[in-house]
């Protein structure tokens, strides 16, 4: 179970995703803007957020970059789910940050695989790596050079 925020301003796509996330345990909070993304991020702590291109006040790259200047969440997975199809725009959201880039319409699916593979290689990241094996030199040996 993890916590998600949604900025999007089409409350479809909004009940969309609740459903098909919510159907895997997870929790999802929804804003229709992306002027408070960066302060909820950072208060709320969300596990992942989803952000719309195309939102009113504050457009999804603008708060993508906000979020990645965060020292508490620069490292936040961010899906875009939006309707912009160009690779030209994919390819400035994976510049800004994005983690990954879902296109409109999409299926439950695959954004609920896309997802959890975020949520999964966050979690892996954040693992502590296992401490390698300690090094032991042998016991020094008893002679002194040139003697036999």
């Amino acid at each position: 179970m993890a916590l998600i925020l949604i900025a999007e301003d089409d409350e479809l796509i909004v009940e969309a995703v609740r459903s098909a996330l919510g159907a895997r345990g997870h929790i999802v909070g929804a804003v229709d803007n992306g002027m408070p993304v960066a302060s909820i991020v950072e208060f709320k702590r969300p596990a992942l957020v989803i952000l719309d291109c195309n939102m009113p006040d504050l457009p999804g790259i603008e708060a993508l970059r906000q979020i990645r200047l965060l020292r508490t969440a620069h490292a936040t997975p961010v899906l875009m789910l939006t309707a912009r199809c160009g690779a030209f725009d994919e390819e400035i959201a994976m510049r800004a940050g994005a983690s990954d880039y879902l296109r409109k319409p999409f299926d439950s699916d695959q954004l609920v695989s896309r997802v959890e593979t975020l949520l999964r290689r966050a979690e892996l990241q954040e693992r502590p790596l296992p401490a390698p094996p300690m090094y032991h030199a042998p016991p020094p040996q008893n002679r002194a050079w040139g003697q036999r």
